[in-house]
């Protein structure tokens, strides 16, 4: 039987939160058994630096006859995909999300999890579940790094002094953006230069808040309703409104070769008003905000806005971790895993990276320091969770060849190439192959 997703996440995620180039790690054990682990650092931030101080140094610190070479690489998922095809490529295998290392493994790319969950106990330590969405033929081939959601953020110092106020339905997003741009004001710093898939956060967010809600998309998933429905299609044709108007970036060509770091520094600085973005984004705003970015401007954020106003999170999965089917040394690899799926690590990279943890129960740890906001979020998360207020994120739910689709044929879309409707039918015929193939991943019930 499915398991529930309330159950999956309320009950085991963590307590509730305070609200208070390349690289090398140099720390390495004598004569122990080296293992490679490649980190990305697509963002520009500190993040993968962090990891590297918070958990792998730790780490190869134990002396404990392995060691991890970190390297730090921008755009390390396209370099892992070729080398790992190749027959190369690290021993820790890192995937944007499940459905990338469903791909993976069903090319037989990762090693089986299964002794290595039983001989370190991951099915007690994680939540109820939650490992089920790394499995792939009834085997588990991936660990679900940290739990995610999409919200709106927008620039409050802006927001105070224009008198706008946040929007909760999406008539009011559209309403306020049309005012924004039409004060001289980029409605939304969103870009996708560096990170192609990021079209598919807006396509989720507007099919999981369309007037059918997560529960038709839900419906979908399991193939008892169509993704040509008449409330997705108004949903698309809302966003690719939102594309024709210009307001991602000032237009198209700006949202195709805008950097992460470029539609940032615009939101911090007040030349756009809003971004659409995950509660990954926190361990990156206070590179845009305040002092240390050049203005005095604060943030703030709601959920993104829904046709029917409610509040809706949508769930995703940050990433997944994997051992390489090429590795030479699955067992010491899996020991770098099981340390750093531990709570006592998750509860140091939430505190000092920012990091949002994976399912792991953090009772018991100090999480003292944390960005105020992203505990706002993630006890709002958790609370819509419990009210069955969720939705779910393109990354983690849908299988590799329809989330793909999605993200590249929206753009034909958007060049006016096919109407969303054609884009909808397009995406049935891949998603019904690969429902067909097996290939969906597991979707706890409603």
């Amino acid at each position: 039987m499915r398991r529930s997703l309330r159950t999956l996440l309320v009950l085991g995620m963590f307590v509730a939160l305070p609200l208070a180039g390349a690289f090398a790690s140099s720390v390495l054990a004598q004569d122990a058994t080296e293992i490679e682990l490649w980190l990305n650092t697509v963002s520009g931030s500190d993040t993968a630096e962090c990891i590297v101080t918070n958990a792998v140094e730790p780490f190869n610190a134990l002396g404990n006859g392995v060691s991890v070479d970190a390297t730090i690489q921008a755009n390390s998922w396209n370099a892992t995909q070729t080398a790992v095809a190749g027959g190369a490529g690290p021993d820790v295998v890192t995937t944007p999300g499940p459905s990338f290392a469903m791909e993976l493994a069903k090319a037989g790319r990762l090693v089986a999890l299964d002794p290595y969950a039983e001989q370190f106990g991951w099915g007690e330590r994680f939540a109820e579940g939650s490992l089920d969405l790394g499995t792939a033929d009834g085997q588990l081939f991936s660990i679900p790094n940290e739990i995610e959601t999409l919200v709106l953020y927008y620039n409050k110092t802006l927001f105070e002094q224009n008198e706008w106020e946040p929007p909760t339905t999406l008539d009011e997003l559209m309403a306020l953006a049309e005012e924004v741009n039409a004060a001289g004001i980029i409605p939304f710093a969103n870009a996708n230069a560096e990170w192609r898939p990021a079209n598919e956060w807006f396509v989720g967010e507007m099919l999981n808040h369309s007037a059918g809600g997560p529960q038709l998309v839900y419906d979908a998933l399991v193939g008892e309703a169509e993704w040509a429905n008449p409330d997705f299609v108004a949903a698309i044709d809302a966003l690719n409104q939102m594309q024709q108007n210009g307001w991602f970036a000032g237009g198209l060509d700006r949202y195709y070769t805008g950097t992460m770091a470029e539609v940032g520094s615009m939101f911090g600085m007040g030349e756009a008003a809003m971004k659409i973005e995950g509660s990954w984004f926190l361990s990156d705003v206070d590179a845009y905000f305040g002092e240390a970015a050049g203005n005095e401007n604060e943030w703030g954020w709601v959920p993104f806005p829904s046709v029917t106003g409610e509040a809706i999170f949508d769930l995703g999965i940050g990433s997944t971790w994997s051992i390489n089917a090429n590795s030479a040394n699955p067992d010491a690899t899996a020991q770098y895993i099981d340390y750093h799926f531990s709570p006592e690590t998750q509860a140091r990279l939430l505190v000092e990276c920012g990091l949002v943890p994976a399912a792991v129960d953090l009772s018991g740890q100090d999480l003292t320091g944390v960005n105020p906001g992203l505990a706002e979020i993630l006890d709002a998360m958790n609370a819509a969770f419990a009210e069955g207020n969720y939705g779910y994120t393109t990354w983690t739910f849908w299988p590799p060849e329809s989330e793909t689709y999605l993200i590249e044929e929206i753009e034909r879309v958007w060049a006016g190439e096919i109407t969303a409707e054609e884009y909808l039918q397009g995406h049935q015929e891949v998603f019904d192959a690969e429902r067909e193939a097996g290939a969906v991943p597991p979707i706890p019930e409603r």
